[in-house]
Parts: structure tokens; sequence; C-alpha cells
């Protein structure tokens, strides 16, 4: 809950401002829809990685962060260097965390996954070893540490997808705060407005010359065998994953949800 936020004024020093793109690549065409307008915000210099390691951190506050779903909190090193983290479920001010290769099974202390036993959740997982968190890294998201085998470690994702990460990765004990979030409301459209999200229209309701579905006297089929994008590609059910070279990773694909 926003309530247990800490009443402070972000840290300085962790604040930089991005460029707007509204969704434009390099050449300045729209190459994302539906972007644009938003309200100003600075984005927060998150550590995703281990780079103050084996030093104890003392939990300052927790924060708002308007560019993600999770809530973060204020780490203030024994050095006295601060850096922001993503916060974790059940962690309060005044605790104490660590990164290091093995540590205490609490939560917010961050170690590789051969020292985490079968069983325990945990979050913001490394891909590829000293190249910082990657995975499960969203409001209320959490995986499962399902066995240790030889030099990797079976993982369930919060998709229900089953793959093998390496041991030397590391991640972090708990789950991802501000799990309530999928439960908000908009309210109006002027809020969504203000996240930067432009209207979006069904291809249904458009003309013939802007979209596949488009044309026909009021609440017509779109008069093709599947749906198509505003290109005349197939919109549903197509396989976007590129990276095949992963798939041995993989010990079970996700279930489709029903």
């Amino acid at each position: 809950m926003k309530k247990a936020l800490t009443k402070k004024k972000p840290e300085k020093r962790l604040l930089v401002s991005l460029e707007k793109k509204a969704g434009r690549a390099n050449s300045g065409r729209i190459t994302v829809r539906h972007q644009g307008g938003g309200a100003k915000k600075l984005y927060r210099i998150i550590d995703f990685g281990q780079e103050k390691f084996e030093i104890p951190a003392k939990v300052v506050a927790f924060e708002y962060d308007p560019y993600r779903t999770a809530f973060i909190c204020l780490l203030e090193y024994e050095d006295g260097d601060k850096r922001y983290q993503l916060a974790p479920t059940d962690l309060k001010v005044g605790d104490e965390i660590i990164c290091a290769e093995k540590a205490e099974i609490k939560v917010g202390n961050r170690m590789k996954l051969k020292n985490i036993s079968p069983g325990t959740m945990i979050y913001n997982i490394e891909l590829e070893p000293e190249k910082g968190g990657k995975l499960v890294r969203s409001a209320g998201t959490t995986a499962k540490i399902l066995a240790q085998e030889g030099k990797y470690t079976n993982l369930q994702m919060p998709s229900g997808e089953i793959r093998r990460v390496l041991q030397n990765c590391y991640a972090t004990i708990g789950t991802v705060s501000h799990p309530e979030w999928r439960y908000a409301k908009v309210g109006k459209a002027g809020r969504s407005r203000l996240k930067g999200r432009r209207p979006v229209v069904r291809g249904s309701a458009m003309n013939p010359v802007d979209h596949p579905h488009g044309g026909g006297e009021g609440r017509t089929s779109i008069g093709l065998k599947y749906p198509k994008t505003p290109w005349g590609k197939h919109a549903f059910g197509v396989k976007t994953r590129r990276k095949k070279g992963t798939d041995k990773y993989i010990i079970q694909r996700r279930k489709k949800k029903k």
C-alpha cells in the first residue's frame, strides 16, 4: 500500500531526466503506437546488480517509482553510499540486508543461486553472470527454486515456465513489492493520458483504407479467417520468440491461460 511509503523527497543524486521518445525511432517515425504526452517524471537509477559486494546496507526509506509498478527502497551502506533497489514485500525500514556469494536466507539478501535452497522464492534474477538482474522485476512477481542440477538451477517462473539458469547467477530472496498494483482502477481517461498512453481505436471502427478490419455497415464481422494487424499480418496466436538459441534452457513451456 502507498500508505507505507516514507514521506521524503527522492535522493537527488540518483535522479536523471530521460528524453521523451513518444514511440518514435531514430528515423522520427512512430514504431510503437499509442504513446505520447504524459506527466513529467524523473528516472530513479536502480542497482539491479551487485555493485556493492559484501557490504551490509540499512533500509532507509521506501519510495514510489513513476517508471515501474513496484516500489523501491533506498539503501545506505556502511561506507556511506546510497543506492536504490527493488523493494520486496515484508521488508521494513531499519532492516539490514547484504549482497554476498553466500548469505542468510532472508528477505532482501542477494546471493548466488547455488547457495539458495529449493523451495525459496526469489526475484531480480540474472540470466548471465555479472550482467545484473533481468528476470522477475515487476510488482508482485516471484520465481521458485525447484532443484539444483549440475551447474544449473531449475526455476519456476511467474508464467509457469520451468527453465534452467546458471548457478553462478545472483538472485534476491523474496517477492517484489506492491502486488495489489494489478487491482488498481484507472478511473478516468485523463489518468491514462497522464501515464503517457494515447487512445486505442478498434480496427473494425475504421475505414477499409486504414485497417483490414474496417468498413461495413453497423456492427459487421471482420470478414476474415483470422484477425489482422493494420499491416495485414496475423494479429493473435503468432509466436514472436526470436532467441531460439536459449530453447535448450527451457524444461517446460508456460501454459496458455484459458
